[in-house]
Formats: C-alpha cells, sequence, structure tokens
C-alpha cells in the first residue's frame, strides 16, 4: 500500500499544483490582455465578449474541481490509515497520525487552489462586465 502513499503524495497534490498553475498563469494573461485591449477594435459585441471570455472557463473548472481532487486525496489517505491498521492489528498512532495528516494535506492544498481560482475568475469577470459597458457606451446601443 506504500504506493497509495505515493499517488497521494505525488499524484493527488501534484495534480494540484499543475492546476494551480495554469489557473494562475490564465489570469496573469487575461488580465495582461484586458489593459490592452482597445475596444475601438471591436465592431460588435459578441466579438468582444468572445474574446473577452476566452480561457476564463478553464479558471472556473480548476475552482470547481480542486475541492473534489482533494478530497479524493482525503479518501485515499484515510484508506492508507484504515489498510495499516488492519495489516498491523495493533494501533500505532504513529502510522494512524501519519495517514490522517497525509489525508488533510490534500484537502487543504484543494482549498488552497480553489479559493485562489475562484477568486481570480471572479474578478476577471467582473472586469468584462466592465469593459462590455464600457463598449456600449462607447458605441450607443444601436450595435447591440
Amino acid at each position: 500500500m506504500e504506493w497509495l502513499k505515493a499517488a497521494v503524495d505525488y499524484g493527488v497534490i501534484g495534480l494540484l499544483v499543475v492546476m494551480s498553475i495554469i489557473a494562475v498563469s490564465i489570469a496573469v494573461e487575461r488580465l495582461l490582455v484586458y489593459r490592452k485591449i482597445n475596444l475601438a477594435d471591436f465592431d460588435e459585441k459578441k466579438s468582444l465578449e468572445i474574446e473577452l471570455t476566452k480561457k476564463l472557463h478553464i479558471i472556473a473548472t480548476v475552482g470547481s474541481n480542486a475541492p473534489y481532487i482533494g478530497l479524493l486525496g482525503t479518501v485515499l489517505g484515510i484508506m492508507l490509515t484504515f489498510y495499516t491498521i488492519g495489516k498491523e492489528g495493533m494501533i500505532d498512532t504513529s502510522k494512524i497520525m501519519t495517514g490522517l495528516a497525509l489525508a488533510l494535506k490534500a484537502t487543504a492544498v484543494g482549498l488552497v487552489v480553489a479559493i485562489p481560482s475562484i477568486t481570480f475568475y471572479n474578478f476577471l469577470l467582473r472586469m468584462v462586465q466592465v469593459l462590455v459597458a464600457k463598449w456600449e457606451v462607447m458605441h450607443g446601443r444601436k450595435r447591440i
């Protein structure tokens, strides 16, 4: 069952770290795009919205799925703990606590990834709404 410990440590937590890097890099890229975008280049509102909302779904997906991946790590960590208890026959508190700490670590990392991702998503979505509203002011309601 040592593979299960490695699966939680390197698999689940590694996946969460990769998801976090992806979400942050997309958020930074979108922020740079929003700062440099020229609203006068867009004749139609829909084309502006398409350009502004590119890749935002990835950040939302990371934010909504990270807690579930952390939960998966928690379940695997608890399974490892129960397996250790069953295999040893005797209750060794250090092995139990190690397994539970591993489980809680996966939960914590899942939340650490999810909370900033959702925050980035909401912040960027608000910027999209502001930019679309500015476009509407510039172009009036005739082209909507």
